[in-house]
């Protein structure tokens, strides 16, 4: 039996593993591995106590002293749980998670005795090899120091038995190498800039908070099938495969029964989670045959970024023992839906107020205003920026296509909010008639009438008004939404800064404070108009209005990276001190080194499908047809024989085509080697080389078909999305 059907046999007799809920309800023990506030006010000294909370409610640094009374206090609640090992956990520019694991072991050498010991110096820093991760040219190999500094607020917490410190990470030369240290700075600036803007409406606001979130798509396959895919294994998506009969065509997969293997390894997921603080909450189904989805409640932008990264973590780890793969990748099945992770933003105050969130009185709903046209002009300023954030090798695969991202950026309000605002540009209102909720009747005796939303949703949309929040859906599934939410927020701090100082000159002059703002905003309305889109992003008729708005159709990683280059980006990211320079150029030359050697993986490893795979079956196919077809002929059959003769032609002519298409890859790819020039040669990969590696998939998966199923040894898209 063939490796494929062994591993069809093990997937298919698999029983759903049971898990255990820890008690009975999840208050039990939510955050039971987390070093949290409670925690901290049991294990903690009073003045180490009230250090962390002025540190999370008012910056700052914690000193030495204090550092030693907190290390004091977290060792001894993390030994209590059987800890024997500390990490600084943080964020490097590889896209995964990093730590080096210390034990808490020491030596008395005074009395040759050995102790635990966790220092305040522990704590707060760790020194990495800076030399082994991602940096853009800013560290050679042979300049290896680096540091990870300790973020207080967000809080420690235990796997297994090592206690995870979440940190940043900069070079020996103070860079950032990480994609923390650029999203707290931006938390800072957003909070000055917005807390400022609050002051025209509430003298009580004093901070500010962008929050977020985030929804997790994934796709879950069985071990067996998925050791048996090498291109699953080594990209994290099917560089082959043909589409099955039948994927999402009756949508019939959406919000349905979750099969039961799947149902228990979400279970455990959220165990694990909530042990871990993770608020998940949502749990169903997605479009697409064996995808899920899974979100959490609301949090602080950098708290929800590490919990979102943390979460993929436990789901890799919670799959193997379920015997099951958690696929990650934006696009692993060709032909049906990929995975995003839409991220729900908005921004909250000290008072408990969403700045987001439409108003019930005239104060309250011009702050909303103010807010609303403010991000919908942050978005369309830097649309270029934000549709870069989200470039990665594997959401290209989705950009452009009839899911999120579009190609373009565009914002979508919905018609009331469309209405509001163009009463506002038309007649310098403040839109409250068009703020009023309508009521939407359902014909049904027993279901009462709903409110209706002031927007509908529109999932064709890269960044949608949602209600309360702004949906911004382009984001891709095994991205950390820290680059996103980064670029985001220091988009709105930069408008709201430009606001305050438009709005203030205004005041200065005499003008009534109500006045100065509608002003402002009517101007920012009008300025950020053709960014904002209601209809569908997916159709012809949008790409030529776009084009006339003067809008981008961007469908290349390499070519939205482009954005790093510009005036723009200096004085969104430079100008306000998120990165340097050179931090900037660093980013910039990372996405396109990781772009060129995540394309020649792939390369590698359909080259080594089709040379080792592909072509022999389909050559040990048509042998035993020409043999079909000598013996047809030698009884004078040969009008028999004609079918087989069909296929045997068919199969020359694919494997002609692939061989055609493989020597043409050949030569691009020299050519792009041969050029110095790092992005010029991504551009090559991203444009020639893909669209080959198109060409050869298309006339590998033609023959997948024709080839007798019983030889076909790779686990096809019916056995890989249909298996439960």
């Amino acid at each position: 039996m063939s490796l494929r059907f062994n591993a069809v046999q093990t997937a298919t007799s698999r029983q759903p593993v049971s898990v255990s809920v820890p008690g009975e309800k999840v208050t039990d023990y939510f955050a039971e591995s987390v070093f949290d506030l409670k925690k901290m006010q049991k294990y903690l000294e009073p003045d180490a106590f009230a250090a962390v909370l002025s540190v999370r409610e008012n910056g700052g640094r914690i000193d030495k002293e204090v550092a030693g009374k907190i290390a004091q206090g977290m060792k001894v609640w993390a030994m209590e749980k059987g800890v024997t090992h500390y990490a600084h956990w943080f964020q490097p520019l590889t896209g995964t998670t990093a730590e080096k694991h210390d034990s808490f072991l020491d030596f008395n050498y005074s009395t040759g005795t050995p102790i635990e010991k966790f220092a305040g110096s522990l704590l707060v820093q760790q020194e990495p090899d800076a030399s082994s991760f991602p940096s853009g040219g800013i560290r050679s190999t042979f300049e290896a120091r680096g540091y990870t500094a300790w973020d207080p607020e967000s809080p420690a917490f235990i796997i297994d038995t090592t206690l995870c410190i979440p940190s940043v990470f900069i070079s020996y030369t103070g860079e950032s190498l990480d994609y923390k240290t650029p999203l707290l700075k931006t938390n800072a600036l957003l909070n000055k800039a917005a807390t400022a803007v609050c002051k025209y409406f509430d003298e009580k606001i004093t901070k500010v908070s962008p929050t977020l979130g985030w929804e997790q798509e994934f796709f879950l396959v069985d071990a067996a099938l998925y050791e048996a895919r090498p291109d699953l294994i080594l990209t994290g998506r099917t560089v082959l495969g043909h589409s099955a009969s039948k994927d999402q065509q009756l949508e019939d997969h959406y919000f349905g029964s979750i099969p039961e293997r799947a149902a228990q390894f979400i279970r455990e997921v959220e165990i694990e989670s909530h042990r871990l603080g993770i608020p998940a909450k949502t749990r169903h189904n997605e479009v697409a045959p064996n995808q899920f989805e899974i979100a959490p409640i609301f949090e602080n932008v950098d708290i929800a970024v590490d919990h979102n990264i943390l979460l993929m973590d436990v789901m890799r780890r919670v799959a193997k023992r379920h015997n099951l793969v958690a696929l990650l990748h934006e696009k692993p099945f060709a032909g049906i839906n990929g995975s995003g992770k839409h991220n729900n933003w908005s921004m909250s105050s000290n008072t408990g107020i969403n700045l987001l969130s439409p108003g019930k009185d005239k104060d309250s709903h011009l702050m909303f205003l103010t807010f609303l046209a403010n991000v919908v002009k942050a978005v369309h300023t830097n649309s270029d920026l934000l549709l870069a954030s989200i470039a990665t090798p594997g959401n290209e695969h989705r950009l452009g296509g009839n899911e999120a991202p579009p190609a373009i950026f565009s914002a979508f309000l919905g018609s009331a909010l469309t209405k509001m605002l163009n009463l506002i540009e038309n007649t310098k209102g403040d839109g409250s008639s068009a703020q009023e909720n309508s009521l939407l009747t359902i014909d049904i005796e027993h279901i009462p009438e709903l409110t209706l939303d002031n927007t509908d949703r529109n999932r064709t949309s890269p960044f949608a008004f949602t209600g309360n929040k702004f949906e911004f859906r382009a984001v891709g599934s095994s991205a950390n939404c820290a680059g996103p939410m980064m670029t985001l927020g220091a988009a709105v701090a930069e408008q709201l800064t430009a606001f305050k100082k438009d709005v203030d000159a205004l005041i200065s002059s005499g003008i009534e404070k109500e006045e100065a703002l509608l002003t402002v905003i009517r101007k920012i309305v009008i300025e950020s108009k053709n960014i904002r889109f209601d209809g569908n992003n997916y159709s012809d008729e949008w790409k030529a209005e776009a084009k006339a708005r003067g809008l981008k159709n961007i469908t290349s990683a390499p070519e939205a990276w482009a954005a790093f280059k510009t005036d723009r980006a200096n004085k969104l990211y430079v100008d306000q001190n998120i990165y340097s320079h050179r931090e900037l150029e660093a980013r910039y030359e990372i996405s396109l080194e990781t772009y060129v050697k995540k394309m020649q993986i792939e390369i590698e490893v359909m080259d080594e499908l089709i040379s080792n795979v592909v072509t022999p079956v389909a050559l040990k196919y048509q042998s035993l047809l020409v043999g079909n077809v000598v013996g047809l002929n030698a009884i004078s059959l040969q009008s028999a024989a004609a079918p087989a003769t069909a296929i045997i032609t068919k199969i020359s002519e694919h494997l002609n085509a692939i061989q055609a298409a493989k020597t043409e890859l050949t030569a691009t790819i020299a050519t792009a080697e041969a050029l110095t020039e790092l992005e010029a040669k991504a551009v090559i990969y991203a444009g020639k080389v893909r669209s080959l590696l198109s060409t050869i998939r298309t006339e590998s998966d033609e023959l997948e078909l024709i080839v007798d199923n019983e030889l076909w040894p790779l686990p096809k898209y019916r056995e890989l999305l249909f298996t439960k």
